[in-house]
């Protein structure tokens, strides 16, 4: 239910607001427009509730009292970290998430290599860290062949990657 306030009324309560308002916030240290917003929000309540109230100057200035005081209350009871919170960066979900989706591309890009490469990638990515020896036996492919045909393979997926992603720019900047 909304109450009709006398288009004069609100004009006629924003200056004594913002002037209370500004009083009560030199010694709290708040924003004083945080102050006020809350009133309003108190005023709007208590419309819904009760009704206009009989004095509004005077209820206005009450409100503004009381709602110091919460902030006043509110910001003793507050206690700063006794450290900064915890780096995100490494672990996050999010970092994971990117990682995951850069590996998924990566991979993603790694199966459309031509010839030996996807299988030569797919061995030196695997988990199981495979020695030159391990994965040449693997290949049937001499270990001596590995090293250069390894490079073919980066220099592919590297023109491969490049064509798929824009390279960044100065200072991390996309083109």
């Amino acid at each position: 239910m909304t109450y009709d306030l006398t288009p004069t009324l609100i004009p006629a309560l924003r200056p004594l607001l913002a002037a209370e308002a500004s009083a009560e916030d030199l010694g709290s240290g708040d924003d004083p427009g945080d102050l006020e917003q809350a009133v309003w929000l108190r005023l709007l309540e208590r419309l819904e509730s009760d009704g206009p109230p009989a004095d509004p100057a005077l209820w206005l200035r009450g409100a503004v009292q009381s709602e110091a005081r919460r902030s006043r209350r509110a910001t003793q009871r507050e206690v700063a970290y006794a450290a900064e919170p915890a780096d995100d960066s490494e672990g996050g979900p999010e970092q994971r998430a990117l990682t995951a989706d850069r590996r998924r591309s990566l991979h993603a890009a790694v199966r459309r290599l031509p010839g030996r490469c996807p299988r030569l990638m797919a061995a030196l990515l695997s988990p199981k860290d495979l020695t030159y020896r391990e994965i040449a036996g693997e290949l049937g492919m001499s270990q001596g062949s590995l090293g250069p045909e390894r490079s073919r393979c980066l220099g592919c997926l590297r023109r491969m990657l490049a064509a798929e992603v824009a390279a960044p720019g100065p200072r991390g900047r996309e083109r």
